[in-house]
């Protein structure tokens, strides 16, 4: 991973900050982008303490000027692109009887939009250089989540988006990665959306127990190395998977009664 150019959208936080730390420990170039510039700018001041190559870039992915602007700013101060990693992302968590239709098209935006519009206009440098177009996606692009439709909606449409670049790309050395954690610690519970629009506030699981966004990195960053197309992370992850396609009439069932333990859940 020295010297490959890394750009990592939503970098600031949870999976995607630990993504940049680990590829800076490895002499990576780096960009990462998120919507705050206070965070941007602590951020990057914790990786200059590994690595001179960073740069950021506010921009939120959900709006198609910001990623052109994203991929421009990467080649002027790079001059090309190794490694694309699509992890910015919103959650929620309401009923989908009681959403307003706003929440459900911004996820589409931030988590569905945001990794075509990165994906389009890094294409052309990412094929000059075969590199590397990575999606982190979620359990809940595989099995529907209840109270996360949303969500589900927008993971699902982002894997099936990006395998078909898999195969597009099949004789042109892009490799696509679709990466699916399964629930790791991380503030995007704590910043989901509830049915109004509003901040959730409060995280409904105990994210100690939960798989540790340098867990999800490192394992990424072997992925990458060996070009993997899938990583599926987590016991509980690969066993809904598994489970899901034997076994789904009780797999609904099982994760309907899971996630209705929740804290302040919306499922009675």
């Amino acid at each position: 991973m020295k010297d490959k150019i890394v750009i990592i959208t939503g970098g600031t936080s949870g999976i995607g900050k630990a993504i940049a730390i680990a590829f800076a420990k490895r002499g990576a170039r780096i960009v990462i982008s998120g919507r705050n510039e206070d965070t941007l700018r602590s951020t990057a001041e914790e990786l200059k303490k590994i690595t001179s190559d960073i740069h950021t870039v506010k921009a939120d992915v959900g709006n198609e000027n910001d990623c052109v602007r994203l991929i421009n700013e990467t080649l002027n101060r790079f001059g090309g692109i190794d490694i694309l990693i699509n992890n910015a992302g919103i959650s929620m968590r309401a009923l989908f009887s009681e959403l307003d239709l706003d929440v459900f098209r911004k996820l589409m935006d931030t988590n569905f939009w945001g990794t075509v519009y990165c994906s389009k206009y890094a294409m052309k440098p990412l094929l000059k250089s075969k590199g590397t177009i990575v999606g982190i996606s979620s359990i809940a692009g595989i099995k529907g989540l209840p109270a996360r439709s949303g969500y589900s909606a927008s993971k699902f449409a982002m894997n099936g988006f990006l395998e078909a670049l898999r195969i597009e790309n099949l004789k042109t050395g892009i490799n696509v990665l679709i990466c699916c954690p399964g629930f790791t610690a991380s503030n995007i519970r704590n910043t989901a959306l509830s049915k109004d629009g509003s901040s959730q506030g409060e995280s409904p699981r105990d994210e100690a127990k939960m798989m540790q966004p340098e867990e999800v990195a490192e394992a990424l960053i072997k992925a990458i190395e060996k070009r993997k197309k899938t990583l599926l992370l987590t016991r509980q992850g690969k066993l809904t998977n598994f489970m899901n396609k034997f076994f789904p009439k009780w797999m609904d069932k099982k994760v309907y009664n899971i996630l209705a333990k929740e804290d302040n859940s919306p499922i009675k």
